[in-house]
């Protein structure tokens, strides 16, 4: 078993970091900006987003990885997009993983996505709604890949140590865990930073979905077609910013060239320009705190 940080009140049994490829996430370790579409589209759009996070976490020397849904299991309509499936989307992710020597993570929905996902990707992502169904986080763990669970909206932070270590003792090759903010109502996420320290104290690597944590989860009109989830995207850069000051370990971020014509989470989705400012602005947080550590 290994320590939780300092004052943490657990025991956790994996290490507190976690591998991605090549990078390591973890405490003291460089941010890492995990960004992508929310549903793959095409080719066009994710050499753009991929474009854009190669070079900009390249001046910065940010690690990054590239992450697109070949399936949304979770839509409001029926009638909504869902993605290209399984086979066309991993052969997606597989082209951009070679093409831009990156590494690649996707979620999954069902047990026997894991084994074929994790052929091509680099980690594995439970996404919230079913971060306590076992049989999934046991197939991911099996298959030795490392696991990013996504906390429940309707979950405390201390009860993710129970879906960590499913995924843990099943073999799972790293955990972290991903804050996307906790229900409030109806229509609304509320991001609890005492919370967020909460979940960093469990001992794993900590995640901040910033454009996720700006839903408002089945607010779009329902006028004009399928019932949409509606958001706040103007206050993702301030969500980046505190989460960054709060100390998580990874960013994750949904862009795209064009968000109002995104297949998926048009109404969050951060245009290129404005997710780069986003990281930027992260990376600048990120090394004053160091450096802050760093002074006698």
């Amino acid at each position: 078993m290994f320590p939780g940080p300092p004052g943490a009140d657990t025991l956790c049994s994996m290490p507190p970091t976690c591998p991605i490829g090549t990078h390591t996430i973890g405490p003291g370790r460089d941010l890492l900006i995990i960004a992508g579409p929310c549903v793959l589209e095409d080719d066009a759009t994710h050499d753009a987003i991929a474009e854009t996070l190669a070079r900009v976490c390249g001046d910065l020397g940010l690690p990054w990885a590239f992450k697109g849904s070949f399936d949304k299991a979770n839509r409001t309509s029926l009638q909504s997009h869902r993605g290209p499936g399984m086979q066309q989307g991993l052969d997606a992710l597989a082209r951009i993983r070679d093409r831009y020597g990156v590494p690649v993570t996707t979620d999954i929905h069902e047990p026997d996505q894991a084994a074929p996902a994790a052929e091509v990707v680099d980690m594995l992502q439970i996404p919230a709604f079913l971060c306590r169904q076992t049989s999934l986080l046991a197939a991911c763990g099996r298959t030795g890949k490392p696991i990013n669970i996504k906390k429940g909206q309707f979950l405390a932070p201390a009860d993710m140590r129970h879906a960590a270590e499913k995924a843990a003792d099943a073999g799972a090759g790293g955990i972290m865990l991903t804050e996307r903010g906790t229900f409030f109502g109806y229509h609304r996420l509320v991001n609890d930073f005492i919370g967020l320290g909460d979940l960093s104290d469990l001992g794993w690597p900590v995640c901040f979905d910033v454009t996720h944590s700006t839903q408002l989860p089945g607010g779009g009109a329902a006028d004009h077609g399928p019932v949409q989830t509606a958001g706040r995207p103007e206050r993702a850069a301030l969500l980046a910013r505190a989460a960054t000051a709060a100390g998580v370990d990874a960013l994750f971020l949904e862009m795209h060239p064009n968000p109002a014509a995104a297949r998926s989470d048009a109404a969050t989705c951060q245009p290129l320009d404005a997710a780069a400012a986003i990281i930027r602005q992260a990376h600048a947080i990120r090394t004053a705190l160091a450096q802050e550590v760093a002074t006698p």
